[in-house]
């Protein structure tokens, strides 16, 4: 997503049934983000797809399947679209796994093998496939993820886990960020959602990665709250998603099959030009 605020992708329909649509499958081994597009390919859809899929892109998840399967693009027109995501996934710290899902009976599967994009986008038959595989091919050790029950504990539990990720990955410095926005994304999951509550924390280069995945569909929203919240300690008490929004580099919400997931993506701040030295 590109705004912080926390509005999912859109999902546009019109009379010829065209949508583009996001869901993400989130468990201990990935978050793997998979765009749904239908429909025929025009320049509205065109427009569409392109969007939402740097929007994904800005969410950094662990890989992206784009599933093609119900498009109906019979002179192969958006080749030029997946074969630009991939160059845009590819360039990414870290690279996120893209694959696309096209029956190799349409023409845009040949498409893309002859434009030479097989070699670096692979293209599968089902969503189910392209899952498995791409799976396979993501680093398990920079990823942690705990799941916890809607209670008064789930919040300390979720920052310890980050204590955990920054001890173990030498990201120290953004330790207490990290631990703020967690505690707000999960205090808010307890208290909105009261589902149980599935927490990862994923590394991306030199930043993190946090999702917070609940079984509620509403989406947050922010809100200011007026009184603090006595259960947490004195540096971490909730603040709402404000706090969210003041630290987190980026942030947002998606809905998925079953709920939601919550995610925020921390990063160190840039050093101004003078800071080694001071003022001049």
């Amino acid at each position: 997503m590109v705004s912080g605020m926390g509005v999912s992708p859109p999902v546009l329909r019109d009379e010829a049934e065209q949508s583009v649509t996001v869901s993400v499958d989130a468990d201990d081994d990935a978050a793997i983000s998979v765009i749904t597009v239908r429909g025929r390919w025009d320049a509205r859809l065109r427009t569409s797809a392109s969007v939402t899929l740097r929007r994904c892109f800005t969410e950094h998840p662990d890989a992206l399947i784009v599933d093609l399967t119900g498009l109906l693009d019979p002179h192969s027109e958006s080749a030029a679209v997946w074969a630009t995501a991939q160059h845009v996934a590819a360039g990414l710290e870290p690279p996120v796994h893209l694959a696309l899902c096209v029956p190799p009976d349409l023409p845009l599967a040949d498409r893309m093998q002859a434009l030479g994009a097989g070699r670096f986008l692979p293209v599968y038959a089902k969503v189910r496939q392209a899952r498995v595989a791409l799976v396979g091919r993501i680093p398990g050790a920079q990823r942690v993820s705990a799941i916890l029950s809607p209670d008064p504990d789930a919040p300390s539990v979720a920052r310890n886990l980050i204590g955990d990720a920054c001890l173990e990955w030498g990201l120290g410095h953004l330790l207490h960020p990290s631990r703020l926005v967690m505690s707000e994304l999960v205090t808010n999951a307890v208290e909105h959602a009261r589902t149980e509550i599935r927490v990862a924390v994923t590394r991306r280069g030199a930043g993190l990665h946090l999702s917070v995945t609940d079984r509620d569909p509403r989406l947050p929203q922010m809100i200011r709250l007026t009184r603090p919240r006595p259960d947490l300690p004195l540096d971490e008490r909730g603040r709402g998603l404000r706090t969210v929004h003041s630290i987190a580099t980026l942030w947002g919400s998606t809905p998925t099959e079953g709920g939601k997931v919550v995610w925020a993506t921390i990063r160190a701040s840039e050093p101004s030009p003078t800071a080694p030295n001071g003022p001049r």
